[in-house]
């Protein structure tokens, strides 16, 4: 019997399909890609050169920053004062009324309220306080201006000068710019204090260095200014005025301003025993009393 004939296979049924591959990316799309990488490498370089630029004053853009002498060896204005030859004292002569004095000659109860107040976090951050500076930001935005400088920020402010005179650069001119750079050059000024001194050394600084209002600079001038008293005898009360003053020395003067000194008084008592070191029986008696002044 002849074998019958094998019928042809169709070639779809012999041989599977290939595969279909995805399309490539067009031109397009890849340009668009090799932009937004080159756009990303761009924004990192001058995100990592911008401090830099700031520090070395590029194109005196920036102004002057403390060099390292002036970090090394801050010079503090102090009154001069002049004695005849039995010691009685003539007067004093100063631009700015301070007569420093060391930490050790000063009311524990300063540095408590001082960090209470205005930098809970001091002991834990090198001279940046990142949570306060994202708060500060956030509630910026919402329309409630906050302070986010740390003590370190506020004492490169007050002791170099930073916003006044030579250290103002071509962008000092520039709305909104000029803020960002200030701002760059307290954060780079209070990361080298930080490396340079003890935190202690950097309480002292701040406290002989800071206005307190009725020409009074440093902490020794303002304990004899408004309680004829020295700096070691300032009682927690006290020292919350003192340094409720800080905030703004002229808005918050107890001589000229009694009431809203006396309720940023009470703000800086609370924040005392919000830290611990008054209890809340404590607090209420000293925000009830009113401000003696001497």
């Amino acid at each position: 019997m002849a074998d019958e004939p094998t019928p042809p296979t169709s070639p779809s049924s012999a041989t599977p399909a290939p595969a279909r591959r995805g399309r490539r990316p067009g031109r397009g799309t890849r340009r668009l890609v090799r932009v937004a990488w080159t756009v990303f490498f761009l924004v990192v370089g001058v995100v990592l050169a911008y401090p830099l630029l700031v520090k070395n004053n590029f194109l005196f853009l920036f102004g002057k920053s403390p060099s390292l002498e002036e970090l090394e060896n801050p010079k503090v204005e102090q009154a001069s004062e002049v004695y005849t030859a039995d010691g009685v004292l003539l007067g004093r002569y100063f631009r700015e009324n301070r007569s420093p004095v060391p930490l050790s000659q000063m009311s524990p109860w300063l540095t408590k309220a001082l960090i209470a107040t205005e930098d809970v976090r001091y002991y834990e951050h090198s001279g940046i306080d990142a949570p306060s500076l994202v708060s500060t930001l956030y509630y910026g935005l919402k329309g409630d201006k906050r302070g986010g400088s740390t003590i370190s920020q506020q004492l490169a402010k007050n002791l170099y000068k930073i916003r006044r005179g030579e250290n103002q650069g071509g962008l000092s001119h520039v709305p909104g710019v000029s803020t960002v750079v200030n701002k760059t050059k307290e954060w780079i000024t209070a990361v080298e204090l930080e490396r340079r001194y003890t935190k202690e050394e950097i309480l002292r600084m701040y406290l002989n260095t800071v206005e307190y209002g009725s020409n009074a600079f440093g902490i020794k001038v303002a304990a004899k200014t408004f309680f004829s008293t020295t700096p070691d005898s300032l009682t927690p009360e006290q020292a919350a005025v003192l340094i409720g003053v800080l905030n703004n020395p002229t808005a918050f003067n107890p001589k000229f301003h009694p009431v809203a000194a006396t309720k940023r008084r009470n703000v800086v008592l609370q924040r005392l025993g919000q830290a611990g070191y008054l209890q809340p029986t404590e607090v209420k008696a000293l925000q009830a009393a009113p401000i003696v002044l001497d």
